[in-house]
């Protein structure tokens, strides 16, 4: 009787570590688009929606592998079933929900116009008149574009790329008149390159991004994607990591998150992470 106890007991326990194992998620982003996510110097994928990600399956009880995988091919790979949740700055729209499901908009973003520094172009002139305009394809900056202006006769010459780090690049390079993408990596790029690059303009688009999952949340996450999003506004966590990815530069950042990392995974602290991490990055 007592071995089969043991037997019995060693099953449960058994049970129990498959069942954490199947608790594992894989999280789906296109790791090249700061400060929503990057790869940082050392490496280490980096970002805001990442961290989100990160401090949500704390909170929840789940675990997560994040997986670099291209912006286009990430709604194909949750429909597919090889990613379970998308986080990539994804803007909700009504064609992309017909095929996923979307959580609360966790972000509110417009599009912004980027040229180079010695232009004199402004935001029309920056769209128009054969203008070589860059955009990283699948995304709401490219089917503006296209929509807005290609749709509408305007005369602009549209280049896609497989991420917006390329556009900048060849806009540095003279190969580009403008990049259009969201505000806030405009800002950063900008930000990286304040003698190279500027600020056309803004295009008040007024997206929402959200994280998505397969139609029908079959695992159902949305539920605990959105109880994690709550915990963390409620506890301060949320607009700490807000002001500590929004406005800091890349190099302050990924230093603030190389010091304060480990609060988050050894130590679990959610709350203690995201107000280091603000700390440290505004030094």
């Amino acid at each position: 009787m007592k071995k089969m106890a043991l037997l019995v007991a060693a099953l449960v326990v058994a049970s129990g570590l498959l069942g954490m194992a199947e608790e594992t998620y894989v999280v789906g982003s296109d790791i090249a688009w700061p400060p929503f996510e990057w790869v940082s110097e050392a490496g280490d994928y980096i970002g805001f929606d990442l961290d989100v990600m990160r401090c949500i399956a704390i909170l929840e009880g789940f675990e997560i592998e994040i997986q670099d995988i291209a912006f286009d091919s990430i709604i194909p790979g949750v429909m597919a079933g090889r990613v379970d949740i998308g986080a990539s700055g994804f803007t909700i729209t009504e064609e992309r929900a017909q095929v996923v499901d979307f959580s609360d908009p966790y972000w509110t973003s417009d599009q912004a116009v980027v040229v180079g520094i010695d232009t004199e172009m402004n935001v029309v002139t920056a769209l128009s008149g054969g203008a070589r305009v860059g955009a990283q394809r699948g995304t709401t900056g490219a089917a503006w574009v296209e929509d807005e202006l290609e749709g509408r006769g305007v005369d602009v010459n549209l280049i896609l790329y497989e991420t917006y780090p390329e556009a900048i690049m060849d806009l540095i390079a003279g190969r580009l008149d403008s990049v259009i993408q969201d505000e806030a990596p405009s800002i950063q790029a900008v930000d990286s390159y304040p003698d190279q690059l500027q600020i056309a303009g803004v295009i008040k688009t007024y997206e929402e991004f959200g994280f998505l999952v397969r139609s029908g949340d079959p695992h159902g996450l949305l539920p605990r994607i959105e109880s994690g999003m709550q915990k963390m506004k409620d506890s301060g966590a949320w607009g700490n990591l807000v002001e500590a990815y929004f406005g800091p530069t890349l190099d302050a950042i990924e230093a603030a998150w190389e010091e304060c990392i480990d609060i988050l995974l050894e130590e679990g602290d959610v709350e203690a992470y995201a107000q280091c991490l603000a700390e440290r990055a505004a030094e």
